[in-house]
């Protein structure tokens, strides 16, 4: 049943709405609308220029219009006169299909047509740093070997707290909170979900992450690699396929290996088939390869890959897979857009399964240490360039994507790496000053 705004308004003392959608570089775009005039905009939605957010339009397109998806309203934990609602972004009455939003949704109904219902859970990490963003926020936090450090993660309780308590208000059932593998660095998991809702709660989760920190007095980044030395921002899916229904996962088969069913084996194919062109969208900046290629970290692992390769219950592949029914993609960072990582996934799976993928040999050797001696297995994109281009040219993945979207992506971050190629580092005068 569709919740009436208004009704919502009255009944939980609501004075505005954030009536919010995510443009295709992941940034998060709102109108702070009363909830006076709620029902014409649950109705109309809220008026954008597109071309002012990173969306390819320009200044003569008409009103963009973002149109909210009651059904995912969230009222504000910490400001509970304000509620959160998601949008879908329409044009002259139709869907904009550049937009993040409607890219996903597509594909929900592409893999509803076929009888797959996808449920995802994401690992977010992120960093509390100063305000200015120049250093991590504890100067104690200087352990070798920081994770789970129970005297840090105090540190910060009063902001992991908060947040974790917010989520418990919520009904999402986090689980666990824990400092992460560098200095400065968290992570907090929450239970599993259908796939538009666990992206709604990702994009949810980052706002709010960022609002209480800076309520406390620190800034929360999702930045792929904030501090060098130091391990990035990851943001691990684990990903299921369940039945029309919701009911019965048709991932799990206990005779099979690793008790991945022959649909998961193919799903899992497609993620290995289209791997090195996904990371144009799993791994988005030009700061994320500064992560996926990083050399060894203070702590002495990176945790994540660089090449296209599966395994069991090993951390050190792109893909492992924990416990029966289920896979985790490791290959995605902080800085992917919520809504785009989990259409990806669905695009690349549903081709593996309309295909019969095979995902191609099992390692289970410590590619950190071992890597050295696989044969043939892709290794992942260098840089950014370097994956728009692997993704330019995967076809059928940008088909699955739609044409408008991908056409509309690949030429935003073509301009964003120009822009990147233009500025002058201080790394160049002091290496080549005297050349």
């Amino acid at each position: 049943m569709t919740i009436d705004l208004a009704a919502f308004a009255k009944e939980n003392g609501v004075k505005y709405f954030m009536i919010s959608y995510t443009d295709l570089f992941g940034g998060q775009r709102a109108k702070l609308v009363p909830a006076q005039a709620i029902a014409d905009m649950q109705v109309e939605g809220a008026g954008f220029a597109g071309f002012a957010t990173w969306l390819d339009l320009t200044p003569a397109h008409p009103d963009m219009l973002a149109v909210p998806d009651p059904n995912s309203v969230i009222q504000l934990p910490w400001k509970p006169e304000v509620a959160w609602v998601a949008a879908n972004c329409m044009m002259d009455d139709a869907p904009v299909m550049q937009a993040p939003r409607n890219v996903l949704n597509k594909l929900i109904s592409d893999a509803a047509a076929e009888g797959m219902h996808v449920k995802t859970g994401v690992e977010a990490e992120f960093f509390l740093l100063t305000p200015d963003g120049s250093q991590i926020s504890d100067e104690y936090d200087k352990a070798a070997k920081p994770c789970y450090d129970q005297q840090a993660v105090m540190r910060r309780y009063d902001v992991i707290a908060e947040i974790c308590d917010y989520m418990l208000e919520l009904g999402w059932g986090p689980y666990q909170n824990d400092h992460e593998d560098a200095n400065g660095q968290f992570e907090m998991n929450w239970e599993f979900d259908d796939v538009l809702n666990t992206a709604d709660k990702h994009s949810f989760f980052k706002f709010m992450t960022k609002s209480v920190a800076e309520k406390h007095g620190f800034r929360a980044t999702f930045m792929p690699k904030p501090v060098e030395g130091l391990t990035g921002n990851g943001c691990h899916a684990h990903i299921s396929v369940w039945d029309k229904a919701g009911k019965t996962n048709v991932f799990a088969d206990d005779s099979m290996e690793l008790g991945l069913s022959a649909k998961g084996r193919h799903f899992l194919g497609g993620i290995m088939k289209h791997a090195s062109a996904l990371a144009a969208i799993t791994n988005p900046t030009v700061n994320s390869y500064k992560r996926i290629n990083a050399p060894r970290t203070l702590s002495g692992a990176t945790w994540a890959p660089n090449t296209v390769t599966w395994t069991g219950n090993n951390r050190t592949h792109m893909v492992r897979v924990p416990g029966p029914g289920r896979f985790e993609l490791r290959l995605a960072d902080g800085a992917t857009n919520p809504y785009l990582l989990q259409a990806v996934i669905i695009a690349a799976g549903l081709d593996g399964v309309r295909n019969a993928a095979d995902p191609g040999r099992r390692y289970d050797i410590d590619m950190y240490a071992e890597g050295h001696k696989v044969r043939g297995a892709p290794k992942l994109p260098l840089n950014l360039l370097d994956a728009l281009r692997t993704f330019d040219k995967d076809r059928s993945l940008k088909s699955m994507l739609g044409d408008e979207f991908s056409a509309a992506y690949l030429k935003l971050k073509m301009q964003e790496w120009d822009s990147f190629m233009g500025h002058f580092s201080s790394w160049e005068k002091e290496n080549t000053l005297d050349i």
